[in-house]
């Protein structure tokens, strides 16, 4: 690592734990499985027959041990994501999670019961302040009602979720943690490098460099593919079978129920992007390889830089400047809650072998705070994803005093801050830069970007439609995931691109394929409403910051309409997302205009 990015900033998981072997966490642990065992001999069964406050009292003992679980599993998540290659911690990550499957074992009923209330019966309960408090929470899992099981199905399914999908999952993180991808420096000397050092090496403005890069990356997988063909095929049966006894319409039905979101704005918001892929992707990828000199780029040219994007080593405290400036321009209070994370030990931030890839904020439970981990390398790409992630850190800070249980924000709109905030700091950014060819750089970033987060999602929202419509036929082979995959990524980025040799294999790294299937429409739909917002921004008088505050202290206590609503935008009108859609079309638009 360059002398300029040392001394990165590692977090302190102290404010949650001292240690694995802490006596605190042991002493949480017993007394959580203590409280659980009497929350239910006070409660089962007994639900229908209490008044709105007991019920309301009832909740609230639910939702104190909602955060003391979510505590201990928040502690052992962060502990693993920090060293995945370590057996002891994974024995310690595991042993965690079989330890609260057990004990929240005794809480599925609470949820159970409260959805076989009728409605008049919970709307009576609900004329009591202590049961009203928690309406947006009883909403929402009410959503779920139509699908919901026996108690016993329900208790099974959650028992067995450690040894099912969750097992599945944990293999598929210690196997990419545990891979090394072979790459030759400009020595001759062949390293062993992590998945986020061969994907960093991928964006490179050397030419050669990618390319190896690039088939390092589908080797290794290649060697590994049945493995992973193994993982998806068992999770996406694994899923099937559940769907099927909730009766579930669609394989992402269950995703779209779960963020709020009825199934037709998903489809429009896909349709959207598809029908916009030769106007936005097809346009900008051709007009890129033409910048190349070449009639086709290859597959690990889609991330090249610019010979004019800014290349440069940016070191921490510039990184921390520009965001955090950024933040103050908009919103004093926004720039505040975001130094917190830097004066404090809330970020892990260098590469390191054996610590998970890519990048997260994880809101941990609200009596605590947020924590981001990173992989900073030093690149412009990575302030921006600095700015994302500190972006959803602040939105969990703000819609933490809605408390365990309506704090946490559909994933619809979990990306509405974080791509906020990216975007103001690209603005800032971009304002600053007086040399044209800079901004001519910068501005075709921002495009790819935009293109990675909305194309890219919406193709692999896409694979993961078709295979679990497949799979309800039988197993698919590697080789068939494989054509997916390049079917897809071939509608996607247009007929500038040569997609060959192991890239057919590039499915098989994406993590939200196996941690959260459809995940990951929420990033293309979170940027096209920060699009649409960031438009109501820039035309709008004094006091949008102060809604826009507000939108995020929400949490989850408001749907996507209401959340909207105050800054007149619509996400279930077809216009919405043609408008968001729109903002990237113009920036493609000023690019061609520079020639």
């Amino acid at each position: 690592m360059s002398a300029q990015l040392k001394d990165l900033p590692e977090w302190n998981l102290g404010d949650l734990y001292p240690g694995p072997e802490s006596p605190e966490l042991e002493a949480d642990f017993k007394a959580a499985e203590a409280e659980a065992l009497s929350f239910a001999e006070t409660y089962r069964g007994k639900l229908e027959s209490l008044d709105g406050a007991g019920l309301g009292e009832a909740i609230a003992q639910y939702e104190a041990l909602g955060e003391t679980l979510g505590r201990i599993m928040s502690y052992a998540q962060l502990v693993f994501a920090g060293d995945q290659s370590d057996p002891e911690v994974a024995r310690f990550y595991q042993t965690a999670q079989e330890r609260i499957t057990d004990i929240s074992i005794h809480l599925l009923f609470f949820a159970l019961e409260l959805n076989r209330l009728d409605d008049e019966t919970l709307a009576e309960k609900l004329k009591d302040p202590a049961t009203a408090h928690y309406a947006p929470w009883l909403r929402d899992i009410r959503v779920l009602r139509p699908h919901q099981l026996s108690d016993d199905l329900e208790a099974l399914l959650h028992e067995k979720h450690v040894a099912g999908s969750a097992a599945w999952t944990r293999l598929f993180e210690e196997t990419m943690t545990g891979l090394r991808f072979p790459f030759k420096d400009g020595s001759g000397d062949t390293k062993d490098l992590t998945e986020a050092e061969i994907l960093n090496l991928m964006s490179d403005p050397d030419g050669p460099t990618r390319k190896q890069a690039a088939e390092s990356l589908g080797d290794v997988l290649d060697r590994n593919i049945r493995l992973f063909a193994l993982i998806t095929n068992t999770l996406a049966k694994d899923k099937e079978v559940e769907d099927k006894w909730r009766q579930y319409e669609k394989p992402v039905s269950q995703r779209n129920r779960a963020n709020h979101v009825e199934d037709e704005v998903v489809d429009a918001l896909a349709d959207s992007v598809a029908r916009a892929y030769p106007s936005i992707s097809h346009r900008y990828y051709t007009m890129k390889a033409r910048w190349f000199g070449v009639d086709k780029l290859d597959y690990w040219d889609r991330n090249a830089p610019l010979p004019e994007e800014d290349d440069r080593l940016i070191p921490w405290d510039e990184a921390k400047i520009t965001v955090l400036d950024a933040y103050g321009a908009f919103s004093g209070e926004m720039a505040d809650l975001g130094a917190r994370f830097f004066d404090k030990p809330w970020i892990d931030a260098p590469p390191r072998a054996g610590k998970a890839s890519g990048a997260f904020s994880h809101p941990t439970v609200p009596s605590a705070h947020p924590y981001i981990l990173l992989n900073y390398q030093g690149r412009i790409r990575d302030v921006m994803v600095l700015a994302h992630e500190l972006g959803h850190g602040v939105h969990q800070i703000l819609a933490a005093p809605q408390g365990t249980l309506m704090s946490e924000t559909p994933l619809t709109l979990a990306e509405t801050a974080s791509v906020f905030g990216e975007m103001l700091v690209f603005r800032a950014v971009l304002e600053k830069q007086p040399d044209p060819a800079r901004r001519k750089g910068m501005l075709a970033a921002k495009v790819e970007d935009m293109l990675n987060t909305v194309v890219r999602q919406i193709a692999m929202y896409r694979f993961e439609e078709i295979v679990h419509n497949e799979r309800r036929g039988g197993e698919l082979t590697a080789e068939r995931l494989g054509e997916i995959w390049t079917d897809v990524q071939t509608q996607a980025l247009g007929p500038a691109f040569r997609l060959g040799g192991n890239f057919r294999h590039f499915w098989a790294y994406i993590p939200h394929f196996i941690h959260t299937p459809f995940y990951v429409y929420a990033y293309a739909f979170g940027d096209c409403l920060v699009n649409s917002l960031y438009a109501a921004y820039q035309d709008s008088d004094a006091g949008f910051a102060e809604k826009y505050l507000q939108m995020l202290r929400a949490g989850g206590t408001l749907r996507h309409k209401e959340l909207l609503a105050p800054f007149g935008l619509n996400a279930a009108d077809p216009a919405f997302w043609d408008k968001g859609l729109g903002v990237l079309s113009g920036f493609i638009d000023e690019l061609e205009a520079m020639g």
